[in-house]
């Protein structure tokens, strides 16, 4: 999924306050350039479809700067919410080109029906929602998919086991459960255990 983001650089002098009240939103530009970083103003309504679209550190942005001939392959790297409107209220872009591998947040989506779910009754506990990878940026994935098909009641899948594109790299501990399938719930299990500890504990008090 491209996202392009198109922005332009935030008028010297002029305050937070009033670039919101004339429908923008400030934001900085890093990586760019050394240790410099640029100050931008992005459209509200732009940074609308963009949160809805992008996650931080996660997702990467095509963001042209249209009044300094600059373009290029950004991350989300922050963003600050008004702490009473819930509203964005500040951006932070970081490029990537030139930096070699970055290190991103990526959710992890299972895919198929366990065959301990569907024959054996078990549950799916996904132990990690997110894995922390390494890659190009031009290779940051949305998502790393998970096939669990051929799990039965029991069985667990690492994050050594985890079949991944080319170029990414998983920076979580080998041995880290991703998924694993649980037995199934016993019906009344829990009322008879309770039932169970209370004859006991009354026939203590006898």
């Amino acid at each position: 999924m491209q996202i392009i983001v198109e922005c332009e650089k935030r008028p010297e002098g002029q305050k937070p306050k009033a670039l919101r009240r004339n429908g923008k939103i400030p934001a900085n530009l890093y990586g760019h350039e050394g240790t410099n970083s640029l100050s931008l103003a992005i459209d509200t309504k732009t940074v609308e479809n963009l949160l809805r679209k992008a996650s931080v550190n996660n997702t990467l942005i095509d963001l042209k700067v249209t009044d300094a001939s600059w373009q290029g392959k950004t991350l989300l790297r922050e963003v600050q919410a008004h702490p009473a409107k819930g509203t964005p209220y500040h951006l932070s872009f970081f490029a990537v080109a030139g930096h070699g591998d970055t290190t991103v947040e990526v959710p992890v989506k299972l895919i198929g029906e366990a065959v301990g779910v569907k024959l054996e009754g078990g549950m799916v506990d996904a132990v990690i929602n997110e894995l922390q990878v390494s890659c190009p940026p031009e290779k940051i994935p949305e998502a790393i998919e998970v096939d669990i098909t051929n799990l039965k009641v029991g069985d667990s899948l690492h994050v050594h086991e985890l079949v991944l594109p080319g170029g990414i790299t998983v920076q979580n501990e080998a041995e880290r459960v991703v998924v694993t399938i649980l037995q199934p719930r016993m019906p009344g299990s829990s009322d008879t255990e309770e039932s169970e500890t209370g004859a006991g504990a009354d026939s203590a008090a006898t």
